[in-house]
């Protein structure tokens, strides 16, 4: 399927770098441990939060707190996610740039208040995050889920950006120039696992966390909840 191409997701500027296919789309999100949503609060002035998400199918959700006045109804939201790849070394200043995938989702957010699909919601960000979780931890109980809200946002206004390759410095410099150009890659690797020190000595990291901690994010492998 391809992304969709309405004025608010089209590109205006590197049209080149747009992606087409939604599976692009799914693979950003899926990858990404943080989004920002950018809403207009209850004052009127903007505001930009970050928090964790998740992709079921067609459909991003994010979590907070009920006591949140921002995520307290249906409004107009945009969702950004951001993967940086590597800082691009050109022969001039201006040539500089970054590689880099990022999405941008826009649309009307709406509160889940049906209790499957906000439970649903709940152990998709759990499995998202931290995979096997949901499983190993204990269940939220009937207050703490009363505690957290959750917001849905259709994929159906979307576009992704990316940028990947050597540093792009005009013929006339990049000739004849022996100053250093390239990249500088950039990874997030997830690191050992700390035991909590409240625990005896004798409690293990469970196998499912040794599985993907120490891992870089993109081969992580992760459990998707249809």
């Amino acid at each position: 399927m391809t992304l969709s191409a309405t004025p608010r997701t089209r590109l205006r500027r590197k049209r080149e770098r747009q992606a087409d296919d939604r599976t692009a789309l799914h693979a950003v999100l899926d990858e990404a441990l943080v989004c920002h949503l950018g809403l207009v609060d209850p004052e009127g002035a903007p505001l930009v939060l970050p928090t964790m998400h998740a992709r079921v199918g067609e459909v991003v959700y994010v979590h907070g707190s009920t006591g949140a006045a921002s995520l307290a109804a249906e409004r107009e939201v945009c969702l950004t996610v951001t993967l940086l790849d590597g800082l691009v070394l050109a022969r001039s200043v201006f040539s500089h740039s970054a590689n880099y995938r990022s999405a941008v989702v826009r649309g009307r957010a709406r509160r889940v208040t049906d209790p499957e699909e906000h439970l649903r919601a709940l152990e998709a960000v759990v499995e998202h995050l931290t995979p096997g979780q949901w499983d190993h931890a204990r269940r939220p109980d009937r207050r703490e889920t009363a505690a957290t809200a959750v917001l849905a946002l259709d994929l159906a206004e979307a576009s992704v950006k990316v940028r990947q390759g050597p540093p792009g410095d005009p013929e006339e410099v990049a000739a004849g120039d022996r100053r250093w150009a390239g990249v500088v890659p950039i990874s997030t690797v997830l690191g050992t696992p700390e035991t909590c020190p409240a625990l005896p000595d004798d409690v293990e990291v469970p196998e499912h966390v040794r599985g993907w901690a120490e891992q870089p994010l993109g081969r992580r492998s992760t459990v998707r909840v249809s």
